[in-house]
Order: C-alpha cells, then sequence, then structure tokens
C-alpha cells in the first residue's frame, strides 16, 4: 500500500452517507411493494438461509442481535416471518411463511430494477470495485474482535 497516501476526512462518515443515499435509492423501488430495502434484505437471507437459529442469522448478517429482533418484529406482524421453537426449550427458529416467501418473490423484480439503475448510474466496473473493496474490507474486520464474526461473505442470491 502506497504509504504517501492519506485519506480525508472520517470513514465512518463517508462510509454512513453513502449507506444512506444507496438506501434511499433501493427504498424508492423497494417501497412499492409495501417493503424497506432492509426487510427485503432480512426476508431474503431467511428465505435462502431458513429455517435458522437468530443468532446465527443475526451472525451472517453482521448484524446486533437486538436489531434483528426489532428488524423483524414487523415482517412477522404482516404473517411474512414465523419464529417457533427449535430442537430445545433454548433454541427458537425463524423460517418464511408461504405469504413471506410469496411477498419476497413480488419484490425481487423491482429490487432487480433498483440494481441495474445504480449500476447505470456509478457503472458496472465501478460496482464491481466497490463490491471487491467492501468485501476485502469486510474480511479484514473479521478478525477484529470488536466486529460480529461472520462466515458469509455478505453477496446473496436476492
Amino acid at each position: 500500500m502506497n504509504t504517501s497516501v492519506k485519506p480525508q476526512g472520517c470513514t465512518n462518515l463517508k462510509l454512513r452517507q453513502l449507506t444512506r443515499m444507496v438506501t434511499r435509492h433501493y427504498d424508492r423501488h423497494v417501497s412499492e411493494t409495501g417493503l424497506k430495502n432492509t426487510q427485503y434484505a432480512l426476508l431474503s437471507y431467511i428465505v435462502e438461509l431458513g429455517p435458522i437459529r437468530p443468532g446465527d442469522l443475526a451472525r451472517r448478517m453482521h448484524m446486533d442481535a437486538s436489531t434483528l429482533t426489532r428488524n423483524m418484529q414487523p415482517l412477522v406482524a404482516h404473517g411474512w416471518l414465523k419464529i417457533g421453537a427449535g430442537s430445545d426449550a433454548r433454541c427458537r427458529l425463524v423460517e418464511a411463511t408461504a405469504a413471506g416467501q410469496t411477498k419476497r418473490s413480488e419484490t425481487r423484480h423491482v429490487w432487480k430494477e433498483a440494481q441495474v439503475a445504480l449500476n447505470e448510474r456509478l457503472g458496472v466496473e465501478r460496482i464491481a470495485a466497490l463490491h471487491d473493496l467492501l468485501d476485502a474490507c469486510i474480511k479484514c474486520l473479521d478478525d477484529d474482535p470488536d466486529s460480529t464474526p461472520s462466515n458469509h461473505s455478505g453477496r446473496m442470491k436476492t
């Protein structure tokens, strides 16, 4: 790495600014289905990985368990997710209901429109480079004792 290059500004602020802008972009598309993009992403993870224990899901999504629980509540209330008993009394499993799988399918096409529009606006090469950089950064931070451990690259079929 070139040590003469010095980052300017706060990395956290820059990432949060970009994240808010990208989230607004996706939400404009996905909201027509009654979901927020974060809810669509959560539903997609659960459809792909479920039934799954909430703690395992939180780790796979690099998310705090309490945030995951809070984000699942509206999906449960709409009947798109169900939380049931696991292998013993201490364990719970979350899975998508048939209605949840249908909602995910309905939302998939507008999510894809959002993805294509962002790729066109930023350029496919820039998006691919961004994905590579983000994956590399996630891998580096996964070894950080303060980060949430995960064995998932963050790339899902959505």
